[in-house]
């Protein structure tokens, strides 16, 4: 089992209905759309299945989204049955989802797959994203303090998110990666003018600034 090493926190499928809400037709998924959405994830991250599984996940498709151009929020399975074993299944995936989550992090699912920095400042290890959540104020550093190193196609190497380079070109990632660390250090010092010294003395159990090869 080995945890994702790329990753974003917020939703990661788009939103649906819950359980006993009303789904919004074009905007917003269907109770059985929303599952399919969370078994799909899972494929999408690697999750493998038995052929007779990936047989079932064709016929949900077929049901729920047998074109890519078809309107959302208002499909769904005409069988009981079927909608609680596609249920069930979305529950194992989450599950599989749940332990491949970044040390300090958790999927959950709400309206959406979300993945969120788990919140406990007594944890071994504690995400730089709980900690400007905490916070709950505008920290000038939190942006590249929490931000990954990666390699571009043209061979440099950036930090920032999913969507956006904060911090590069840089040659090496060793260079990315101390930019982060300042920035991280940056952010302690705020943390305490700002008087919250809780927040800032969880420094030491932050993970390793994350680096991706490719």
């Amino acid at each position: 089992m080995t945890a994702l090493v790329r990753w974003h926190v917020g939703p990661w499928t788009a939103r649906g209905a819950r359980v006993g809400e009303d789904a919004v037709p074009g905007r917003r998924r269907t109770n059985d759309e929303l599952n399919f959405d969370v078994v799909g994830l899972a494929r999408i991250l690697g999750r493998r299945l038995s052929g007779r599984d990936e047989l079932q996940v064709r016929l949900w498709q077929n049901e729920l989204r047998p074109t890519h151009t078809r309107q959302c929020g208002v499909h769904t399975l005409a069988d009981p049955d079927n909608a609680r074993l596609l249920r069930e299944t979305a529950q194992e995936a989450l599950a599989w989802l749940g332990e491949r989550a970044p040390t300090g992090y958790e999927f959950v699912l709400t309206d959406a797959v979300e993945l969120r920095p788990c919140l406990d400042l007594s944890a071994p290890v504690v995400a730089v994203d709980a900690v400007v959540q905490l916070a709950g104020f505008p920290l000038p550093a939190a942006r590249l303090a929490t931000a990954h190193v990666r390699r571009s196609t043209t061979g440099d190497w950036y930090a920032g998110d999913a969507v956006c380079n904060w911090s590069g070109p840089h040659t090496t990632p060793d260079e990315a990666v101390a930019a982060v660390r300042r920035a991280r250090h940056e952010l302690v010092e705020q943390l305490r003018a700002a008087g919250h010294d809780d927040l800032a003395d969880t420094a030491p159990r932050w993970p390793a600034v994350p680096i991706e090869s490719d």
